[in-house]
């Protein structure tokens, strides 16, 4: 299984940014992918999640309301489409992946590279 994000860059507060997460080797359709961040001096935090063969999605609190995740099957990529974005979304960004059910008490099987968001004016 491979992961790889993408579409980081420098936002303004209250800009937007759509990440992306192209994702290939699963061999069923019974997996999740879910992103992640890390910010500089941070442990890692969940961001959002969706278990592809339930539809279900997941966020965290902070960003509930700001962030929504979605899929396309046929281009088998995960998005991650952020709005009113705020400094302390400022992170490095990944995309990870297991199969079957997830919750935040498992752990992700597969990572891939991140991706810097950065918020600032």
């Amino acid at each position: 299984v491979q992961l790889q994000a993408s579409g980081g860059g420098l936002v303004q507060p209250g800009g937007s940014l759509r990440l992306a997460c192209a994702a290939s080797g699963f061999t069923s359709d019974d997996y999740t992918i879910g992103w992640f961040r890390q910010a500089p001096g941070k442990e890692r935090e969940g961001v959002a999640y969706v278990i592809n063969s339930h539809d279900i999605t997941n966020y965290a609190d902070s960003v509930k309301g700001r962030f929504t995740i979605s899929k396309d099957n046929n281009k088998s990529a995960v998005y991650l489409q952020m709005n009113s974005l705020k400094p302390e979304d400022t992170a490095v960004y990944y995309c990870a992946g297991k199969y079957g059910y997830y919750n935040h008490e498992m752990a992700m099987d597969h990572w891939g590279k991140g991706t810097l968001v950065t918020v600032s004016s």
